[in-house]
Formats: structure tokens, C-alpha cells, sequence
């Protein structure tokens, strides 16, 4: 297990940045992260950095880190995952970007660095672990519902109820799960909305769906809380 040497400073938690072609507020291409991903994070008493997603020396870079907050994003590509671009329509797909998302989740995993992932990131991990994805189409796009969380998981009990009311916003989700993967939550329609990985290790939550959006504050003081 991972160990922090100085608990006196927030825990560093590294947040890999999403490309983006352009943003109000600069004249070129951007790397950003949602603001409100940040606040919460800084909120649970955590330090975010805002990561350059370039795989050169990952596993080092990341060893600076306390946690891992895996965001959403674009698609991942098919071939991540033994499909064709063929196989349904494709959003703000950038190879680059998944290199550095299933660079950092296999790091995260194989050290047990605690780690949020969400939406886009649930995927990253489920992927690395030998799962496939699904196309969904526009059934999850901008919606808040009812999600049941598994009785006795470790999601409910941060929760500290079965349910929570989720923002969606995804057109993939899981299809078939990865190697020691088991899912926690579910939305009425049988779609997996969190999974957890039963191997022992670190601290790891995956929700399909975005916690920053309402926000659901409790799910990052979690994080930061593994992460000391």
C-alpha cells in the first residue's frame, strides 16, 4: 500500500487534462478540467494538478501524486477495446488522450494510489482491465435519475443510503466487465452506473455518471480521504 510521507499539506491529487480545440478565454488550444471537478476536489481538502496528458515517463510523473481523479470526456476509441471505428458513432475521440488515461489507470492500479474515476473514466478502467464497452446513443445525455447503489458496498457506504440522484451525460457504458470487476449501482434501464474491482489494492470508485454536476461532495472527500 501507498504511504504518504508528509500528511501535513493536501493530498496532490492529479486530474489529466482534456484537450480542447479552443476556450473563451485563450486565443489557442487549450488543456483544460472542469472547474467544478477542481472546486470539489480543493473542497475535500485536496491539491489538484491539472496533468499534461503525455505518456513520456507517465509512471514516474505520476509517483508525485497521492490519488488519481480519472475525468470525464470524449469517447474511447473502439480499438481500445477489440472493436472497429465502424461499430457506432464516435465523440471527440483523441488517441493521445487515451494513451494517457489508460497509462495513469494502469499505474493507479497496479501501485493502489486511490482513485475517482468518472463517466469517461469508469470506462478508461474497465477497459484496462479486459472490458468491453457498448454503444447507449442518447438515452444518458443530459439526465438526472435515480440510481440504486448495492447494498454492503463500499459506494454506499460512503453514500450512507442505497440510492443518489445522478447527472449522466454518455453515449458508451459497459458491456462486459473487466477482470475482477463487479458492478455497485445501476439505473432503472439495467445500465451499470459504478463498478468496483474486487482484487485487493489501493482505494478505487468508478461512476458512469458526473458527481461534480450537483455536486455530490461525497464522493470526492472520499477520494481525499484515501488519499492522506
Amino acid at each position: 500500500m501507498r504511504e504518504r510521507a508528509d500528511t501535513a499539506t493536501r493530498p496532490l491529487v492529479a486530474i489529466p487534462a482534456r484537450f480542447a480545440a479552443r476556450t473563451n478565454v485563450l486565443r489557442y488550444r487549450a488543456e483544460v478540467a472542469a472547474r467544478a471537478l477542481v472546486e470539489a476536489v480543493y473542497r475535500a481538502g485536496g491539491e489538484p494538478w491539472i496533468m499534461h496528458p503525455d505518456t513520456d515517463e507517465a509512471e514516474r510523473r505520476l509517483a508525485r501524486a497521492d490519488a488519481l481523479l480519472l475525468p470525464g470526456g470524449g469517447d474511447v476509441a473502439p480499438h481500445r477495446y477489440g472493436g472497429t471505428a465502424g461499430d457506432h458513432p464516435l465523440y471527440d475521440v483523441d488517441d493521445e488522450q487515451d494513451a494517457f488515461d489508460i497509462a495513469a489507470a494502469r499505474y493507479a492500479i497496479a501501485t493502489g494510489m486511490p482513485t475517482l474515476a468518472i463517466c469517461r473514466g469508469l470506462q478508461i478502467v474497465n477497459v484496462v482491465l479486459g472490458g468491453t464497452l457498448r454503444w447507449l446513443g442518447e438515452d444518458h445525455l443530459h439526465l438526472v435519475h435515480p440510481v440504486a447503489l448495492a447494498a454492503g458496498s463500499a459506494l454506499a457506504a460512503a453514500r450512507g443510503t442505497g440510492k443518489v440522484e445522478a447527472s449522466c451525460y454518455h453515449r458508451q457504458c459497459v458491456d462486459r466487465l473487466g477482470e475482477d470487476l463487479v458492478p455497485v449501482a445501476w439505473a432503472a434501464d439495467g445500465t451499470i452506473e459504478a463498478i468496483h474491482r474486487t482484487a485487493p489494492g489501493g482505494w478505487l470508485m468508478a461512476v458512469q455518471w458526473h458527481p461534480e454536476d450537483l455536486p455530490d461532495q461525497w464522493l470526492f472527500d472520499a477520494l481525499a480521504g484515501a488519499a492522506r
